[in-house]
């Protein structure tokens, strides 16, 4: 009598190669961000006093504190939310940290896992800073109940975009003063790169995805006579 196999769905090999790689870009990140805020940090003075121009007057280096969000965006009022904000920054590293697991296992495409690697480094470079740059680098904004969670994250890519009176052919922005100068560090950028390559690059991750899958889906079973 005929055997039916096609009760049992196949099953789908499990994926080569190991999920490492993508924690070592992270890691990568990570350390490459704060090797970058300790040379600032040791050798350079805050302020205009200690700017080094790099492309002319628009790119520059400036040693700033941020205590707040990603280019200097600050949303939560102090003390408290600062804690509310590295408490966030933690689940939100432990929850990519998961998700990039997930997806190797899904046999997501190569370039969208390592997207939300480099959006991890970022993450978990910034945490660093407030979790510990209180007690290492003393730079807790005064009042702080603790130095511990409340150190500044610290800043020093200096990009001078724009400052001054807008045309009044503008719209909603015309005729109004107008200051465009973000200050932000490694791990901001290695977090805006993952984003932007991720929206600009989603078409094509996406069918990477499912190429993969289709190739590594095995073909259902027939039935044979026996």
């Amino acid at each position: 009598m005929p055997i039916d196999t096609s009760a049992r769905p196949p099953r789908t090999p499990a994926r080569r190669g190991s999920v490492l790689p993508y924690f070592l870009l992270a890691l990568f990140v990570i350390l490459l961000d704060q090797l970058s805020k300790y040379l600032v940090n040791k050798h350079m003075q805050p302020g205009l006093n200690g700017e080094v121009p790099l492309i002319g007057n628009w790119f520059k280096l400036h040693y700033t504190l941020n205590p707040g969000m990603a280019f200097g965006v600050e949303l939560l009022p102090p003390p408290y939310g600062k804690l509310l904000l590295t408490a966030f920054r933690l689940l939100a590293a432990g929850g990519i940290s998961y998700y990039i697991v997930q997806l190797w296992r899904q046999r997501a495409a190569a370039g969208f896992i390592a997207c939300m690697a480099l959006i991890l480094g970022g993450a978990v470079g910034n945490v660093i800073d407030s979790v510990f740059y209180g007690v290492i680098y003393h730079n807790a904004p005064f009042g702080s109940p603790t130095p511990w969670f409340f150190g500044q994250v610290i800043d020093m890519i200096y990009v001078d975009i724009y400052e001054g009176f807008l045309s009044s052919a503008w719209p909603i922005l015309g005729g109004k003063y107008v200051s465009l100068w973000p200050i932000f560090n490694l791990a901001d950028s290695s977090i805006f790169v993952g984003v932007a390559l991720t929206l600009l690059l989603q078409g094509r991750f996406f069918k990477q995805t499912e190429q993969n899958t289709a190739l590594a889906t095995p073909a259902p079973p027939t039935s044979e006579p026996a």
